[in-house]
């Protein structure tokens, strides 16, 4: 399921750029030196993979803990419903509960850091800008979190959020070049087909959670012999 995050970042980098493009709009790139700017701007993209390799290698922990007590399967049916259910359910509805709320106090002393990085143009400017950028709530990074945790290990957990953020890169990085190009039609039906491509991904977890016995799609689960007891009389 790893390339899945790949096409989640690709197609889900038009919210991106709606979400996070006033930062990258605002990175104090140099204009005039091609090669500082081309550095710069990888800069930025590296601090956020960064992030993003963090918060996917602490999930992907989390979920190597549930595969290890057996419920791996199930996790990855229940992170496919919840997928479905938030792409579903209006976006009023959790604006009404206000379920963010206890990350108020983090996210604005990651605003605050970030609105004085962007003030800054020194060497680490720009991985300090991409990194605090990475820990932004976003609901797109959160369908890509959730399916870290279904992965086995931290290591592969890092791995599907690296994989995210390097979808994004293309389209993050032509909007730093162009400024908001994106003002047109065609970012409007993109956007309206992104919550489409998260149900057929939730599609896909729940299909792989069922162990079906297809490789790659929903391998069959693997019983451990050497726990298991045979019962001799």
């Amino acid at each position: 399921m790893l390339w899945s995050a790949l096409l989640f970042g690709l197609l889900g980098s038009f919210h991106c750029v709606g979400m996070c493009g006033p930062i990258a709009f605002m990175l104090p790139v140099d204009r005039s030196n091609s090669l500082k700017k081309i550095l710069q701007i990888f800069s930025y993209h590296f601090g956020r993979l960064l992030a993003y390799f963090i918060i996917g290698f602490v999930f992907g922990l989390v979920g190597k803990s549930l595969y290890l007590f057996g419920i791996q399967q199930q996790l990855s049916i229940v992170i496919g419903i919840l997928m479905i259910v938030v792409v579903l359910i209006p976006v009023k509805t959790f604006n009404k509960y206000n379920l963010s709320k206890p990350l108020y106090r983090l996210i604005s002393v990651v605003k605050s850091k970030l609105g004085k990085a962007l003030k800054k143009k020194t060497a680490d400017t720009f991985l300090t800008i991409g990194f605090l950028n990475g820990f932004l709530p976003c609901g797109l990074v959160y369908m890509a979190v959730f399916a870290s945790l279904t992965m086995q290990n931290a290591a592969y957990g890092g791995l599907y959020m690296i994989l995210f953020g390097l979808g994004t890169i293309p389209l993050m990085t032509t909007a730093i070049y162009l400024g908001k190009f994106l003002n047109s039609t065609i970012k409007q039906r993109i956007q309206k087909a992104i919550p489409v491509f998260v149900v057929i991904i939730g599609l896909l977890f729940i299909i792989r959670g069922m162990g079906l016995g297809i490789p790659y799609l929903s391998p069959a689960p693997i019983i451990d012999v050497a726990t298991s007891t045979i019962d001799c009389h």
